[in-house]
């Protein structure tokens, strides 16, 4: 029996369709002023610095006489039987960040990245001329699910902005098409959700409209090229997105209720402009949607494509990979079947799309992706929902992609950067540190979950409290291909300020401890600036999505987190050892590490905080 999509079903579909995992976990909440008032108990058992010079042996890392600079400050001192003598500076929370004062910048290097992971819609407006496309519209309340007006132009606009923090890649959300219409937001339908967030496919082929042109994003690419910026782009393969209303209307799929007046009466001439009346809430549009009219939605994706709760289609499986995640259509990329393109694409004619003789369902989503890669020149993807989708999947998607790479190499050769391969994350919820088979299905990194539970509040306390975690990662890392992308935010948890503490000056702690790192980290866009969360009705991820906090950088304090954050990430960018070198503890009051790749060693000392 056929099991139809019900409104209060629905309710869930934006935690978990965005988040990107099938069962996410939800750990201990800790107030904020809990967590600052924890953090001072902690920070006053850390060091104390007296504010006077300090000599450091650094014998092991730099020969006698080498001359040695302090990164944070500027200032220079030579190696005088071993050792070598400075003064932190001020804002430098106790940091010296050691450097040969010969030593040229390294080259890029993916285990060592910093990654900037930009929500493009709610990063800057670069084209308010796109702003309402397709008749998308503003809710004229708290705007959570709606665009923003961030977009490709916005992203050019700010490039120079994210080249001086100290980025070398940049991930950007999907820019293909989404859903063209919006659904009931969160587990009340307090709000209208659009897929402003780049998850909610429909059209691979095409620039959505709210991003941009595929000329600005040519543009874009080129842009950050030419900054050393490597572009890395989001990426589903596991699932659609929802039928709406103004979708099956546009597009001739699906069906409505039958009533007794023209069902015009109810949703009015375009059906996208529909709000809820009283007792209604966003949810409710589904009532006026029959599920049950099987000839009417085999014209939308077709039965052949996903697998969904909807009359005339598969029903979903009890599997990861055969799930429906969120209730969004599951894309049957295990099936051999040869497919012509869906049925709805018939009455767009705006797609690109084009009949692949002999093209599985997989076939398909693995030429349009990779044509991106062909197209602009993409360096790498962050893939969703991995562990919805089969690895032989993912290991085809990488080698197209590789092979689209070299293709665009080949024909632009004065855009490229260097021999770099094509790059490829993926997101698998709750992976850490360990080890997984994904690595040998086309993943060069994973995305890791337990750095932000396990280690940020402990670093923000205390810098020693890392020494443990720096080695660990640097001993599982080294040894072994497969990396992993660290974060402190994420648009699938939580973000840093607000969540672990909301306290300026520990965000700058955080900060320290997060960025020398022995990985490849990923910055959430804000992270730099303590972006504040936004609204969220209710669906608490919404408030991780909030706008880029442009405006608070004519704040002191925030400036002050920024430019901390800035000199942090410059320093990174420098040196392939911070992120993917060896790390050794030299000493432990001061406390003093050293991290070495091939000849290049660096050396962070923490002298402790001032003492009051």
């Amino acid at each position: 029996m056929q099991q139809f999509i019900k409104p209060a079903l629905l309710g869930c579909l934006v935690s978990m369709a965005i988040a990107g995992c099938s069962s996410p976990q939800t750990g201990n909440s800790t107030s904020a002023a809990s967590s600052s008032s924890e953090a001072l108990s902690q920070s006053a058992q850390c060091l104390q610095w007296d504010g006077q010079p300090v000599s450091v042996d650094v014998s092991s890392s730099f020969e006698e006489g080498t001359a040695v600079r302090d990164f944070y400050s500027g200032q220079m001192s030579t190696v005088y039987q071993g050792k070598v003598t400075f003064t932190p500076a001020p804002e430098s929370g106790g940091l010296l960040l050691l450097e040969s004062v010969t030593k040229k910048a390294d080259e890029f290097s993916w285990d060592s990245a910093s990654v900037y992971f930009v929500m493009t819609d709610r990063f800057y407006n670069g084209n308010p001329g796109n702003d309402n496309s397709y008749g998308r519209s503003n809710d004229g309340k708290n705007e959570i699910g709606t665009f923003h007006g961030g977009d490709i132009a916005g992203l050019s606009k700010k490039l120079d902005y994210i080249e001086d923090l100290g980025i070398n890649a940049i991930w950007i959300t999907a820019p293909y098409e989404q859903i063209r219409g919006w659904v009931g937001g969160g587990m009340r339908g307090d709000f209208k959700h659009y897929g402003y967030h780049g998850y909610y496919v429909q059209d691979y082929t095409v620039m959505d409209q709210n991003m941009g042109t595929a000329e600005e994003f040519k543009q874009f690419v080129d842009d950050a090229h030419a900054r050393g910026i490597r572009v890395v782009m989001d990426i589903v393969m596991n699932h659609t997105g929802y039928a709406t209303l103004g979708d099956m209307q546009e597009f001739g799929f699906g069906a409505t209720q039958e009533y007794d007046v023209p069902i015009e009466t109810y949703l009015g001439e375009k059906w996208t402009n529909w709000t809820p009346g009283k007792g209604e809430t966003w949810h409710s549009f589904n009532d006026y949607i029959d599920y049950g009219a099987r000839t009417e939605w085999v014209k939308w994706w077709g039965p052949e494509w996903v697998r969904t709760d909807i009359s005339g289609y598969p029903n979903p499986g009890p599997s990861d990979l055969e799930m429906s995640l969120a209730y969004l259509p599951d894309f049957k990329t295990e099936s051999d079947n040869v497919v012509s393109l869906p049925p709805f694409y018939k009455n767009k004619p705006d797609t690109k799309a084009v009949e692949i003789p002999g093209a599985t369902v997989r076939d398909y989503l693995v030429t349009w992706l990779s044509d991106w890669v062909r197209e602009y020149g993409i360096d790498g993807f962050r893939a969703d929902t991995v562990k919805h989708v089969e690895p032989e999947a993912w290991m085809e998607l990488k080698l197209a992609s590789s092979k689209a790479f070299s293709e665009w190499k080949q024909n632009n050769p004065d855009k490229v950067l260097d021999d770099s391969d094509f790059w490829m994350t993926g997101e698998f919820w709750g992976q850490g540190l360990n080890n997984s088979k994904l690595f040998n299905s086309g993943f060069d990194s994973l995305i890791d979950f337990t750095y932000q539970t396990d280690l940020a509040k402990q670093g923000m306390n205390c810098f020693t409290n890392m020494q443990d975690g720096y080695q660990r990662y640097a001993d599982v890392l080294g040894k072994r291909d497969g990396k992993v992308l660290s974060y402190v935010s994420s648009h699938d948890t939580k973000l840093a300020y607000g969540s672990i503490s909301k306290d300026l000056e520990q965000q700058k702690q955080l900060g320290s401890a997060f960025l020398l790192m022995p990985t490849a980290i990923q910055v959430y866009y804000g992270d730099e600036t303590a972006r504040e969360k936004g609204p969220r009705s209710s669906d608490k991820h919404q408030a991780t999505r909030s706008d880029m906090n442009w405006e608070q950088l004519n704040d002191e304090q925030r400036l002050a987190v920024h430019n901390h954050w800035q000199k942090l990430l410059q320093f990174r960018k420098r040196h392939q050892a911070i992120g993917a070198g060896e790390h050794k503890q030299l000493n432990t009051a001061p406390y003093v590490f050293e991290r070495r790749k091939g000849d290049d060693a660096v050396v962070v000392v923490y002298v402790g905080q001032a003492a009051n």
